[in-house]
């Protein structure tokens, strides 16, 4: 499955979850799409519940199914809880975290500042959104780019950086200090459910 491109409003209403993360899909019609989307809606199956957490969680980080399974796959392997480490690979991607830095207000965003080769890490350029950060990467911006309007515009809106990350405005670049703690992440994200989905 191709990923998604269109509305992004249209996705939040469907799933009664803000992907944004910031409750603006949510806060003038909180109810899904479409000619019956504020009547009754019937009761979902115990699996259509683990689809609909799949799929918020999917389209919160713009990823296509085949990336979406591989990510999970790869942290059932790792020790631990395996949501938690599902979430922290999430977190840890290059274009989540030039997301969290500021430098684009929403995720799709920052994918395209990304690809088109604003971002360095550790001074080395990279246009692999999914590239996996490590604890101490340095994600700056590239020289010639640090006048870019998005990310200059992204920077204006002074919004409020989790503790797992370090941003310098100035010099436009931050460090990933850490992999999140579960508590810093959304907590309307219920990842069990999607462990369950793939555990099935």
């Amino acid at each position: 499955m191709a990923r998604y491109t269109g509305p992004v409003y249209k996705k939040s209403r469907r799933y009664g979850f803000s992907t944004l993360e910031n409750g603006k899909e949510l806060a003038k019609k909180p109810y899904a799409p479409g000619q019956h989307g504020a009547g009754r809606r019937k009761k979902a199956s115990e699996y259509g519940i683990q689809l609909q957490e799949k799929q918020k969680i999917r389209f919160m980080y713009g990823l296509n199914e085949k990336q979406f399974r591989r990510t999970f796959d790869k942290a059932a392997k790792m020790s631990g809880v395996t949501g938690e480490n599902f979430l922290k690979l999430l977190e840890s991607r290059l274009d989540n975290i030039v997301y969290r830095m500021g430098m684009s207000s929403t995720r799709r965003g920052a994918r395209q500042l990304v690809n088109h080769g604003h971002i360095l890490v550790n001074d080395v350029k990279v246009d692999i959104p999914s590239y996996q950060c490590k604890p101490g990467d340095v994600i700056s911006v590239k020289e010639n780019s640090k006048e870019h309007p998005a990310i200059r515009a992204s920077l204006e809106l002074k919004v409020q950086r989790p503790a797992f990350v370090e941003f310098d405005e100035n010099k436009l670049s931050g460090t990933y200090v850490r992999y999140p703690e579960r508590t810093e992440l959304n907590a309307d994200i219920n990842e069990s459910l999607i462990v369950e989905f793939y555990n099935r």
